[in-house]
């Protein structure tokens, strides 16, 4: 039964496998991006900038991401509307790559913060002393150093961003979960189907796991 299921539906569960990397992929590297920025932003001498930035993190870190997904797909357009601005509605797979991205991007900007914590201050110091601004001591001297310890959690965080796809079933993007229920819906092999899927999501998973630890020795033994 399984065997024939597969057989019957392989492009419908490679397409959507496909779907459910690619978003975890290109909304991680919008929330490293995102995660950088609010990482120097909580680490600057500005009040203000720390304010924003931790508010964003506590923000974001206490709403459920399947509620971000709400408010990206149906609120932000009904708000719009309430302003005048009619007829505007978000695409499906912007929406999920928005809300992907500002979810992990709030992790993102921890993992990077304490990424450049945990390098020495001496070497800020060091760099101070040699007359380096503060934007080329970062960019130079602390977030190289910092990359390798912030891998083996980014790496981490790709998987928690890749099982969290499956929130995105909920406004109707077409990933790993949605394309199951409709194939559910088709044949009514329930059990069949989501073992099939989770199967999938444990093998990408542990796949993921294992680069992870290869990433790690490597960087680990300075190659």
């Amino acid at each position: 039964m399984i065997i024939d299921l597969l057989v019957s539906n392989y492009r419908i569960l490679l397409r959507a496998f496909g779907n459910t990397l690619t978003i975890a992929l290109i909304s991680l590297v919008f929330a490293t991006l995102i995660g950088l920025i609010s990482s120097l932003m909580n680490l600057s001498r500005s009040r203000i900038l720390r304010a924003v930035s931790r508010f964003y993190v506590a923000l974001i870190r206490g709403v459920p991401m399947i509620v971000l997904a709400f408010m990206v797909y149906f609120g932000l357009p009904y708000l719009l509307k309430k302003m005048g601005v009619s007829g505007f509605r978000i695409p499906v797979y912007t929406a999920s790559l928005i809300t992907m991205s500002l979810n992990a991007g709030a992790y993102m900007s921890e993992i990077i913060r304490g990424g450049i914590q945990a390098v020495d201050p001496g070497q800020s110091e060091a760099a101070r002393s040699l007359g380096l601004p503060y934007n080329k001591t970062m960019r130079l001297i602390i977030v190289p150093q910092a990359i390798k310890t912030m891998v083996p959690a980014i790496i981490n965080q790709f998987i928690i961003s890749f099982k969290d796809t499956s929130l995105l079933s909920v406004i109707g993007f077409a990933e790993l979960t949605n394309q199951t229920q409709v194939i559910i819906g088709r044949t009514n092999a329930i059990f069949e189907m989501w073992a099939i899927a989770g199967v999938l999501y444990f093998v990408s998973c542990t796949l993921l796991g294992q680069l992870g630890k290869v990433v790690e020795r490597k960087l680990a033994n300075g190659n």
